[in-house]
């Protein structure tokens, strides 16, 4: 029996403390399983292993080749590509298989996360344990999720005709949608707690935790152009890009239009990558302090939270720049950034909440 929840949360109206559990269990495993296909997605990139499934089969393709014959077929396929002609010509079966199953594995866990949401969904939805508005927020994540899968096949058609790697540009947004997917997965999830970072919170503070969020995300984004340029492989000094630390202009602008440095000169993406980067770190440290000097209770435990994890997330990137992206580094790189996304934005998510009444045990 329901059961009234938070007066000034229209979206939790009508919902039992058992239900909102429910929900909320459900989209934080759904949030886990996407932060685990975000680090999947970072090492097939970094294994270049994005291209060695060449078509896009949203069912048949659940099956792995289980034959000599069927993984000679895909092998052959494979063989087709400019990345095999230009860049892995002679490749063994045995390298093709390493590049094929973390590929197939990206794939799979993509199918597991849509599954994992779309059926439990429908449980919910059918037994009327969520609301009208809550429903649609949940419809919005199911169509964001089905729109990703078509943009990362999208991505790899990039890299089928007259490529060795996919377009930076495909490949940063699959990136990005992925991550904003997480952020709202984690919003609603949050939003489900019917207990909020109560206390006292500066202004200042606030104002900082709401433009973290959609500020990470650029930077995610600034990434994802980094990763497909390789910038990483190149300018491996810190704090210094080869000798400075602000690049000479002509250097940063090379390129006509001015414009396209921003997402083609792999020294312009990654020096605005390594700047926004300092922003992030500032901006998390300057919210802690102020949280520490005037925030009380969970708000200031947040903010302090927010503030570690950027800093370790700038270590891990220092670290994986220097040793020039080592595969380790790199995965731990990416799984940094959307630990830091998340805990960002379940800050924002519990300051603008505010201060909530507590809902009655049972109906």
């Amino acid at each position: 029996m329901r059961v009234a929840a938070i007066a000034d949360n229209p979206t939790l109206i009508g919902m039992s403390r058992g239900h909102l559990a429910a929900v909320r269990a459900w989209l934080v495993v759904v949030a886990v399983l996407v932060i685990a296909m975000v680090v999947v997605g970072g090492a097939t990139r970094l294994t270049e292993s994005g291209l060695s499934i060449t078509e896009w089969q949203p069912i048949k393709g659940t099956i792995p080749p289980l034959s000599a014959a069927e993984w000679a077929a895909e092998f052959e396929k494979y063989k087709q590509i400019p990345q095999y002609v230009k860049l892995n010509l002679g490749m063994s079966l045995e390298e093709f298989k390493f590049i094929y199953w973390w590929e197939w594995s990206h794939r799979l866990l993509g199918r597991l996360i849509g599954i994992v949401f779309a059926v439990p969904f429908l449980i919910f939805w059918l037994r009327g344990w969520l609301t009208p508005r809550l429903t649609v927020k949940l419809v919005g994540l199911l169509a964001l999720g089905g729109s990703q899968g078509l943009l990362g096949w999208w991505m790899v058609k990039s890299g089928l005709a007259d490529r060795t790697e996919v377009s930076e540009y495909r490949l940063a947004m699959h990136l990005t949608l992925a991550c904003l997917i997480l952020t709202a997965i984690v919003w609603v999830a949050s939003s489900l707690k019917d207990e909020r970072a109560n206390g006292s919170v500066p202004a200042t503070a606030r104002a900082i935790a709401y433009l973290l969020v959609p500020l990470i995300l650029v930077q995610i984004f600034m990434g994802g152009l980094v990763a497909g340029l390789r910038a990483g492989m190149a300018y491996n000094t810190w704090p210094l890009m080869d000798g400075h630390f602000i690049p000479a202009l002509n250097n940063l602008y090379i390129m006509a239009p001015t414009w396209v440095n921003h997402f083609e000169n792999a020294l312009t993406v990654q020096f605005q990558h390594r700047m926004v980067a300092y922003l992030i770190v500032a901006l998390a440290l300057l919210q802690a302090w102020l949280a520490m000097r005037g925030g009380n209770g969970p708000a200031r435990g947040l903010a302090l939270l927010v503030a570690a994890v950027a800093l370790g997330q700038a270590a891990i990137g220092i670290i994986t720049l220097v040793l020039v992206v080592p595969l380790w580094a790199g995965i731990l790189h990416q799984l940094g950034g959307v630990l830091l996304l998340t805990a960002a934005t379940v800050h924002a998510q519990r300051l603008v909440a505010g201060p909530a009444p507590q809902l009655p045990a049972r109906a």
